[in-house]
């Protein structure tokens, strides 16, 4: 069984609360745009718990996120084949890059950030489940910061908790 956190579109900003709600998860995905002082909020993740820090770079970040991670995440969690990058789109809506890669690698969770649109849908024709855990940060159009906790066990994700983290 692995639990899970995960986080988009911080923009450099890290709430204290991250801590708390992250404190017993294995791994913590970040699925881009860490943002301005996005090495602060790196130390800040990897400070959290001993757990293993995975994440996309997204468009508002520089170089140094950037030289540490990539645009797409394909690995294996568990029993589940796993596809994160920043902008995605959503089922039926991907964006064209998005849908070839989904159609590559077909994954059986797909993660997302960009949009600071919260969302966890079921993506029946590709037969996968779809996350976006909305936006953790500050800057955005988003009303309320969210992120997202679930498990992995075997081939079954389940026991999935939105957080909401308090206004922007």
């Amino acid at each position: 069984m692995t639990r899970i956190g995960l986080i988009s579109d911080t923009h450099g900003y890290f709430d204290p609360a991250i801590e708390t709600h992250f404190a017993h998860c294995d791994e913590i995905w970040h699925a881009g745009d860490w943002g301005v002082g996005a090495g602060t909020g790196l130390a800040t993740l990897s400070g959290l718990t001993s757990a293993r820090i995975r994440g996309v770079y997204g468009n508002i970040d520089d170089n140094a996120i950037r030289s540490v991670y990539p645009e797409q995440l394909v690995f294996t969690c568990e029993e589940v084949k796993v596809m994160i990058r920043h902008i995605g789109g959503y089922p039926p809506k991907y964006n064209p890059e998005t849908k070839k890669e989904l159609l590559i690698h077909r994954p059986q969770l797909f993660i997302s950030g960009h949009s600071h649109i919260l969302k966890v849908m079921y993506d029946e024709k590709l037969q996968c489940l779809h996350m976006n855990p909305g936006a953790a940060g500050k800057h955005g159009w988003h009303k309320v910061r969210t992120l997202i906790r679930f498990v992995i066990d075997g081939k079954e994700m389940k026991d999935c908790e939105v957080v909401e983290l308090g206004p922007r």
